[in-house]
């Protein structure tokens, strides 16, 4: 698949590139984020008593000096000055006082903290999730062409938590880790420096330890993202054609592709595995060998007097305080390895462009509908010519059928005219205006569109006729769902307009579907409606309520109608014969009759095979057929 191709090389930006474009995040939570150093500030030195406190313990009460120093005298002074002082016991008591209420400060710094690093980072996502569904909605629908809804999910989703983990425990928690090392860095320093270099021998070995762990990691991040996406366009295909799985008895050659993708999977994150099994053994190891050094090079000063042996407790301690920061700092690179191959994906469907509106040069609305295709040209991959050198013109209310083969170019017309596609060379005109120069919106406002794959969305139906539209009023609503003669089953569901829609419709026929359909575009009132054989899947007689409605409503519209069906054909003022793209014929069926071109010739293979009454003819397939006489006979 294209897509994963493109997913398995994105690459082209460095960290620090992708770090710094993911924190123009926090400026509109700075607040939060100096709050959050703040506490990290005043609970980190709390979290540090403990090793302080218990040197003083010892070297006051249980292993006596002669002459108590530095925070070891002030706890002793503070304790005889609160009247403790008179015994062992009392000092004891006084320093595990002082003991609980360093931890309880700490532990309310830490819980403010992480609350509003943990709100932090829900408001970073949901901006984000925000920003990535509001660009998405502005992109052509060129870019849905070549990426699956699968793989957009995951991005809204997978991705985006990756990014929360990195706000809320990531970048902003190492500011905490930093200021801890260098809190302990200083009270080591001041205990022993001897023993305090001794302790940082692991910082080498640690880093290019940390380095190996995060090339791994972010190869391995990226495998996992790319499976992941997989797996999500996979099952978002295949459970929304379940019916056709199941009615093609595929159900095991599905599922055996789905294994195949789902071990993909595994073995991504079985590779991830690997570095994490040894990236953190390794550096409890370290841990567990500095501790060694320092107690090893700290008995000789104790067992000499230089040393207390509450300095080398104490020691211990502080040792333990620093491997955890650094340690957590290295973990850290984990956290913003996978928020990186996140971000990579998620900024490139940012920087997916727009489909630019440009500023009206004309009305704002068109109010005629007078179409014109001048020479248009387009392709939909580089010079695979779909259109060539297209022209014809559409009068204002005047209804014009489009017939050709399949491939023809009838639907592609219709999405070049809504500008779903931009064109590489010619013009579309409406009211004499290049549309490349009207803005989409207000372009796409005039068109009303009925097509033989209806889409309805979850909800009720009243709300998939309006759109949520709070322009278009209820007596509106009302009167679009009578035009269209829908009203006659939607009446007689007991929540009427209030019932409720399951997903793509689920629950309703594919007439009551097509029927809502109508009224939704008949609702935003257009001045150009586009068919594209609304019809052709519907019973007779919700045929005739369509057919009659349409001809009530689309008088005085300009109407493109991608024909099927004889009887669409014959009630049309004009004809578009398209054949490999480019126009053949235009006429009224009577005109292009006494041309005796291709249409002509599609006619009499009708005429000597169908009855003339006959309305369900198949123009596709009669057309490529005449296309094959035509290519031995003279136009």
């Amino acid at each position: 698949m294209a897509y994963l191709e493109e997913e398995a090389t994105l690459d082209g930006n460095s960290d620090a590139h992708m770090v710094r474009r993911l924190l123009r995040y926090l400026r509109p939570y700075k607040r939060y984020v100096f709050a959050a150093l703040v506490l990290m500030a005043f609970s980190s030195p709390l979290a540090l008593a403990g090793p302080l406190l218990t040197k003083a313990a010892i070297d006051l009460y249980f292993a006596p000096v002669n002459s108590p120093a530095g925070l070891t005298l002030y706890i002793k002074q503070a304790a005889e000055f609160a009247g403790f002082g008179g015994s062992a016991f009392e000092g004891l008591l006084f320093t595990a006082a002082l003991f609980f209420l360093a931890n309880a400060g700490a532990l309310i710094g830490i819980y403010a903290q992480e609350f509003l690093l943990q709100k932090l980072g829900q408001h970073i996502m949901s901006d984000i999730r925000e920003e990535l569904a509001g660009h998405l909605q502005k992109l052509p629908i060129s870019f849905y062409d070549r990426n699956p809804a699968g793989r957009i999910v995951t991005r809204l989703t997978t991705d985006v938590e990756a990014l929360n983990e990195m706000f809320s425990s990531g970048v902003i928690v190492v500011f905490g880790d930093i200021a801890m090392a260098l809190y302990v860095i200083v009270y080591m320093l001041k205990l022993n420096w001897r023993l305090a270099l001794i302790t940082y021998l692991i910082l080498p070995p640690l880093a290019l330890l940390t380095y190996w762990f995060r090339r791994g990691t972010r190869r391995a991040f990226r495998e996992i993202r790319v499976r992941i996406a997989e797996i999500n366009a996979f099952l978002q295909e295949r459970l929304t054609a379940m019916s056709v799985v199941q009615l093609c008895n595929a159900e095991e050659r599905e599922f055996r592709k789905f294994q195949h993708i789902n071990e993909a999977h595994r073995t991504a994150n079985i590779n991830a595995v690997f570095y994490y099994a040894f990236f953190y053994p390794a550096i409890e190891v370290m841990a567990a060998v500095g501790t060694a050094l320092i107690i090893w090079n700290g008995a000789a000063p104790v067992i000499a007097g230089i040393t207390t042996i509450g300095t080398l407790i104490a020691f211990i301690q502080l040792a333990g305080s620093f491997y955890g920061p650094v340690f957590a700092i290295s973990e850290t690179y984990n956290i913003v390895q996978s928020a990186i191959v996140s971000s990579e994906r998620i900024f490139a469907f940012l920087d997916e462009p727009v489909a630019n509106p440009v500023v009206p040069v004309g009305p704002a609305r068109p109010a005629r509908g007078h179409i014109e295709f001048r020479n248009v040209w387009f392709a939909y991959n580089e010079d695979d010519w779909v259109l060539r050198d297209v022209s014809f013109v559409v009068e204002p209310g005047e209804r014009v059928a489009l017939v050709g083969h399949t491939g023809a170019g009838k639907s592609t017309i219709a999405s070049l005219l809504l500008r779903f596609y931009e064109i590489q060379r010619g013009q579309i005109l409406l009211d004499g205006v290049n549309i490349a120069d009207l803005n989409v919106q207000d372009l796409r406002s005039t068109f009303g569109i009925a097509l033989q794959d209806v889409f309805l969305f979850s909800g009720d139906i009243e709300s998939n006729i309006r759109l949520n539209n709070s322009s278009i009023r209820d007596e509106r609503v009302r009167t679009a769902m009578r035009e269209v003669h829908a009203d006659k089953f939607i009446e007689k569901f007991p929540a009427g307009l209030a019932t409720e829609v399951n997903e793509r419709g689920l629950g309703l026929s594919f007439g009551q579907k097509q029927l809502i359909c109508l009224a939704r575009a008949l609702a935003f009132d257009p001045r150009v409606m586009i068919l594209d054989e609304a019809t052709s899947s519907v019973d007779a007689e919700t045929e005739s309520l369509i057919t009659d409605a349409l001809e009530r409503l689309l008088k005085g519209r300009t109407s493109l109608v991608i024909a099927h069906r004889l009887s669409t054909i014959r009630s049309v003022d004009k004809i578009v014969v398209l054949h490999k793209g480019q126009v053949r014929d235009v006429g009224t069926h009577h005109e292009l009759l006494a041309a005796r071109g291709l249409y002509w010739r599609l006619h009499r293979l009708h005429a000597g095979r169908h009855p003339e009454t006959d309305q369900y003819l198949d123009l596709n397939a009669e057309l490529h057929s005449a296309a094959k006489v035509g290519s031995l006979m003279p136009l």
